[in-house]
């Protein structure tokens, strides 16, 4: 008799990456080369100064012992002052702890606020990764869903509607994740008072904020007392185009920040240390790089605008940062049927809408980021030649 698995893992689906990333394995390349843009990943390198900074901390002794559970001091000081400068207001380094990527970043945060029985609500559409994360853990997941007229963002009132007693958090992306959309201050200020009456946690995911338009930030961490309420999340990994050093951060209140590190030494102990020495000498040095990106980012979101404007049929549906939210035309066919057939038959790779959410089956995740704009000018010729 075979030994059983934990019947939650066995009966989740696999991850929705390498699907993807086979469906394009049997492209014949009969259109050209292939057009990634599925997994969001940086489409240029990082600088020399970063690879310089990254190959002196791995060779070091210092980066081979544990670190601090929390992360590197002189990381967690340089990100403090970075926040402080971006947002105006005063970051104390006690709030933040470092984790293994923006992934583990939410499963620590969610281990720590909610257990087996609780659940968390986020939108319809959300980021997969969210859902199964909470599906593992045996806590509930909620949703409200997101009108497309609208942006795909979310109602305050419909929120309120969602929360129910056994909600210990309201987990949302901005930028958002599959959508782009960027939420409004107004709207954060409004969502955070909804979650602040009903004593919920508000969980903001800003792995792409180094790519908006800073004049769209928020206020949040200007509030008063913002720490009992806000959990913010962040990636190092996009910014400075080290998704394979695996780097993010939590920016709370020191109650949330004991409750990380207690799983994070139980998870990993700290996170890689040689990435963390590298990207404390990076933040303030590479200002200037990463404003060059976030415009050369701005650049390729014009491309696609202009090439989606000539795809008939295709439409998009909202777009920002890294990300565009296309809806087909091919009514009666599904979403993954739709993905599937782009990668096979015209070489363009992106993630079906259905694996965000239910009712998603109409569109298709760009991640226009990963190409240049040259590159995005030929998506067009291709979208219209196409037929599932």
């Amino acid at each position: 008799m075979n030994p059983a698995l934990n019947p939650v893992i066995d009966g989740m689906s696999m991850p929705a990456i390498p699907a993807v990333q086979a469906w394009a394995r049997g492209y014949d390349g009969a259109r050209g080369p292939l057009i990634d843009l599925s997994q969001a990943v940086p489409g240029y390198p990082p600088p020399p100064e970063m690879l310089a900074w990254l190959g002196e901390a791995a060779s070091s002794t210092a980066a081979t012992g544990y670190g601090e559970i929390e992360g590197e001091p002189q990381l967690r000081a340089a990100y403090a002052a970075h926040v402080a400068g971006l947002y105006k207001t005063a970051i104390s380094p006690t709030g933040i702890h470092i984790t293994s990527g923006c992934n583990q970043a939410f499963l620590t945060v969610a281990m720590t606020v909610a257990g087996a029985g609780d659940a968390v609500l986020m939108t319809n559409p959300c980021y997969f990764n969210h859902e199964s994360t909470l599906e593992m853990l045996g806590i509930g997941a909620r949703y409200v869903a997101c009108d497309p007229a609208n942006g795909f963002l979310p109602d305050p009132a419909a929120i309120r509607a969602a929360i129910t007693p056994e909600i210990r958090a309201f987990a949302l992306v901005s930028p958002n994740n599959p959508t782009g959309s960027v939420y409004p201050a107004d709207l954060l200020d409004a969502i955070c008072d909804l979650c602040r009456e009903a004593g919920i946690w508000l969980i903001i995911d800003e792995t792409y904020r180094d790519f908006m338009d800073p004049a769209d930030r928020h206020r949040l961490l200007s509030r008063t007392g913002w720490q009992d309420t806000v959990i913010q999340l962040y990636s190092f990994s996009k910014s400075f185009c080290i998704p394979g050093h695996r780097l993010g951060a939590v920016l709370t209140g020191e109650r949330v920040i004991g409750g990380v590190a207690k799983v994070m030494d139980n998870l990993q102990i700290c996170a890689p240390r040689a990435a963390q020495m590298a990207v404390a000498r990076a933040i303030e040095p590479l200002t200037d790089w990463r404003e060059g990106n976030r415009a050369e980012i701005n650049h390729r979101a014009a491309a696609m605008r202009a090439t989606m404007a000539d795809a008939t049929g295709w439409k998009i549906s909202a777009m920002g940062a890294y990300f565009a939210y296309i809806k087909h035309p091919f009514e009666g066919h599904t979403s993954i049927q739709i993905a599937q057939g782009l990668a096979e038959k015209a070489g363009i790779s992106c993630i079906p809408g259905s694996f965000f959410g239910t009712g998603q089956d109409r569109y298709i995740r760009l991640a226009f980021a990963n190409a240049d704009a040259g590159v995005i000018a030929g998506l067009g010729a291709r979208l219209r030649g196409f037929t599932p």
